[in-house]
């Protein structure tokens, strides 16, 4: 009788650590972090601030126009880099033989509006 062997069983990508010694891991584009690293990263970056605290983000009023302008460009780049992964998402439903009609249903825009959107990504 041949045995199957089992699959990996998911780690840490930090500490290594299997799924089932710690309480929590929580998956990224092919890595995995376990909550005692979650924890320990936050301890670091908190004294590293020198604050038990989180940071907050700054308010509009908190900031000079050139900060502004300086987080703008990061924003662009961010919504540049959700774009296309929408794009991804769009072509592998398509792909699937699924409707623009359930694309647009999905994204709260009309069919014809994902069509004109998206369509040129085929």
């Amino acid at each position: 009788m041949t045995a199957v062997a089992e699959a990996d069983p998911i780690r840490c990508s930090f500490c290594s650590k299997i799924h089932s010694e710690v309480k929590k891991v929580v998956a990224g584009p092919g890595v995995y972090i376990c909550d005692e690293c979650v924890g320990l990263a936050d301890s670091i970056i908190a004294e590293h601030l020198g604050t038990a605290h989180s940071p907050r983000l700054p308010e509009w009023a908190d900031l000079t126009d050139p900060e502004m302008l300086a987080r703008l460009s990061r924003m662009a780049a961010t919504a540049r880099q959700v774009e296309a992964a929408l794009g991804e998402w769009v072509r592998e439903l398509r792909r699937r033989g699924t409707t623009w009609a359930k694309i647009g249903e999905a994204l709260g825009i009309s069919r014809q509006s994902a069509w004109e959107r998206f369509s040129g990504e085929e």
